[in-house]
């Protein structure tokens, strides 16, 4: 795991870099990769593969973290990120992979009402996601939208939202 993350570190080729980052998703099913990974510095450095302009980089760091955020630790290093992913969903072309995968991620760290407020500017954008994406992308949404209209703090910024 130490030699994947020094070499996605070490890397401009976006293929090795895929590739890296699909070994460490795959590596954080299990627990104990979760905490590895993320005591070798691992969740910074895959959420700085989240800038890469290579659509296909980008999608498989976000399948990463979506990974590694099954972890309450690793959500605490993770929750950096959310208005990144938040800006990658808006950002990214309609019902794509990319979307997908920062809205698969999204649900994850907003099952507890720990960094909700994070997402709070991203609504209007789910719920334009709501009526214009795909079914597949319209079940992720509803996912990320169930988890925040679970929290009594939401309600206000879930029912002012524009349109």
């Amino acid at each position: 795991l130490q030699k994947l993350i020094h070499l996605l570190q070490a890397t401009d080729d976006p293929l090795i870099q895929e590739q890296a980052l699909i070994t460490l998703s795959n590596s954080a099913a299990f627990s104990v990769n979760q905490d590895i990974i993320r005591n070798l510095d691992g969740l910074s450095v895959i959420g700085g593969m989240l800038s890469n302009c290579v659509p296909k980089v980008q999608e498989k760091a976000l399948n990463a973290l979506n990974n590694l955020s099954m972890n309450i630790k690793n959500q605490e290093e993770i929750q950096v990120f959310i208005t990144q992913v938040c800006g990658t969903v808006e950002s990214a072309p309609l019902n794509s992979d990319v979307q997908l995968a920062g809205l698969r991620l999204l649900t994850n760290m907003s099952v507890t009402s720990d960094y909700h407020q994070k997402m709070i500017n991203s609504i209007p954008c789910f719920l334009h996601l709501l009526s214009e994406g795909t079914e597949r992308t319209q079940i992720q949404v509803l996912k990320v939208l169930v988890n925040l209209s679970a929290n009594p703090a939401m309600t206000r910024h879930l029912l002012r939202a524009q349109v």
